[in-house]
């Protein structure tokens, strides 16, 4: 067989069954915990801690079997092919809470509202309801709030995603080129900019808490707009460790100009999340 054709199959791994373990003492704990158990919050960081070792080993272990050439190109299109996969479901995740925002501006907030053919629903269902955008849920039940509009803090943190998508791609040319310099620095800029998107996030959250009455209970608006920034901002991290990792590796000389998926797989990763923001920039804050 072409070596280029072989199949590389990995020895025994115990790393599976530690996350298994972890995970286990992160859902009992947290359980727990929520449950009014107070000592079992000790029970979930010790849950994270063995996922993180899991985490840190597994790394080392694959990034290990690529540097000393265990991978042939079939594992490398197989590569291609997992990373394609995750991304399509990363796409329906967010998929579907855009489609919950959707339902609720578009069907559910006319229809209680009694427009078209729902004139005798909303009097029987509720007759007070005003199909308005954005609406507080029954009675206001979350109080009185202000929406958070595009401007600002918002219209910041997309140039600087945006931003953090060019220097990722000017790193990812200068690695196809063979200049580390660049590469190394392209990286450092990414994450950089990744980090200053993630810290004037959380400001955002405050001030949406402390200065707008804005909450996780100010009606299906609270909730929509928390839910899709708050998992995006998740993603946004989730990126950043993961460019961490590929720029220690590219200073520690890892990568080669024709390979280096470990880094492309990262760049599909952000480039994905820039363009869910983008999307969640116009539907969440402009419109």
């Amino acid at each position: 067989m072409d070596q280029s054709e072989r199949y590389y199959v990995p020895h025994g791994s115990y790393w599976p069954i530690v996350g298994a373990v972890g995970l286990f003492f992160m859902m009992l704990g947290l359980s727990a915990w929520f449950n009014g158990i107070g000592l079992m919050g000790w029970v979930a960081w010790a849950g994270v801690a063995i996922v993180l070792v899991m985490i840190v080993g597994w790394f080392a272990t694959v990034i290990n079997e690529s540097e000393t050439g265990a991978y042939s190109d079939q594992v490398g299109r197989s590569f291609r092919m997992g990373m394609t996969w995750f991304i399509i479901s990363e796409v329906m995740f967010f998929a579907a809470f855009f489609g919950a925002l959707f339902y609720a501006r578009q069907l559910a907030i006319p229809w209680l509202g009694g427009e078209g053919n729902n004139f005798f629903t909303h009097l029987l269902l509720y007759p007070e309801f005003e199909a308005a955008w954005p609406t507080g849920g029954p009675e206001a039940w979350g109080g009185d709030f202000r929406i958070m509009g595009a401007g600002g803090l918002p219209a910041i943190n997309t140039a600087i995603l945006l931003t953090s998508g060019v220097t990722l791609t000017i790193a990812h040319h200068a690695i196809k080129e063979g200049n580390r310099k660049i590469t190394s620095w392209g990286l450092f800029a990414t994450i950089l900019l990744g980090l200053v998107f993630l810290s004037l996030q959380a400001y955002e959250y405050v001030h949406a808490y402390r200065d707008l009455n804005l909450r996780l209970t100010s009606g299906i608006y609270g909730s929509t707009f928390f839910m899709l920034t708050g998992f995006h901002g998740m993603h946004v991290t989730l990126g950043a460790l993961m460019l961490i990792v590929i720029w220690v590796r590219v200073l520690k000389g890892h990568f080669t100009t024709t390979e280096h998926f470990g880094f492309e797989g990262v760049a599909w990763y952000w480039h994905f999340v820039d363009v869910v923001w983008l999307g969640l920039y116009i539907f969440v804050y402009w419109l």
